[in-house]
């Protein structure tokens, strides 16, 4: 390989790493899947664990082939088994208004390869998926000195002050084995009220049933002014959440 080659081979390894942009996600057209927070989720339902076994091990086997990964969990409601995946690039590369580069966690065009393929291994197991069922579940920390607290959380739920900043350009904490929530800061004086809350991610076609249930179980709207992509909720008492949806820009401009 000439080093005109091996340049240009460089290169799109490095563009490949580029994290991809809602619009790019949503033109993707990844009917499994639903980007929620920082990846591409999707759930699928097996009849049993053998199904289960055997879908999981095509995965594994197409993602090694591919170099790259999905996290699996497995499980069972409502005597219905489902296989969750979650696929996000731990080293994407997001580029600041200064073109300064930043390793970050997010979906990059390898995700997006590997999620296509999956839905191919999908069909032919006849396993069905169910992309509205897909939630992922983050906290929200609102301060105003989010860098001197940030290493007492970090160390407090993932026992490693270097969670700190992990996969992410700001105080963010993310726990590298995805045991615990993502904890983000958002900003706030000295003197909010509350300071934690919850942001419960679903798929978009769902929001509006979960934002009715809340409003019917005896919630409150206080915020829809970045709906649907935000939507804020209070209960009784007084204490929000935020339903997060992830929008796609490509249809919405379309329809």
């Amino acid at each position: 390989m000439t080093s005109s080659n091996v340049a240009a081979d460089s290169h799109f390894k490095s563009r490949n790493r580029d994290m991809l942009s809602g619009a790019a996600i949503a033109e993707a057209k990844l009917t499994d899947w639903r980007k929620l927070a920082q990846g591409l989720h999707a759930r699928y339902l097996v009849d049993d664990f053998g199904a289960g076994a055997r879908f999981v091990t095509a995965v594994g086997e197409a993602g090694t082939a591919l170099g790259h990964h999905p996290s699996v969990s497995m499980g069972k409601s409502m005597g219905k088994g489902h296989i969750d995946l979650k696929l996000v690039s731990a080293d994407a590369i997001y580029r600041d208004n200064e073109g300064t580069e930043h390793v970050v966690e997010w979906v990059t065009q390898q995700d997006v390869d590997l999620a296509r393929v999956i839905t191919e291994i999908a069909a032919d197991h006849q396993i069905d998926a169910d992309p509205a069922s897909a939630s992922v579940l983050e906290l929200g920390l609102d301060t105003a000195h989010s860098a001197a607290i940030a290493p007492v959380w970090a160390a407090l739920l993932t026992g490693n002050a270097d969670a700190q900043g992990h996969g992410s350009p700001s105080d963010e904490i993310r726990d590298p084995t995805g045991r615990i929530p993502n904890l983000w800061f958002g900003d706030a004086n000295d003197h909010e009220s509350q300071r934690f809350h919850i942001e419960v991610y679903v798929a978009p076609e769902v929001a509006g049933q979960r934002i009715n249930a809340a409003v019917a179980a005896g919630g409150t709207v206080v915020d829809d002014s970045s709906s649907p992509s935000l939507t804020v909720i209070a209960d009784q008492d007084g204490n929000t959440g935020v339903l997060c949806v992830a929008e796609t820009p490509v249809a919405k401009a379309t329809s």
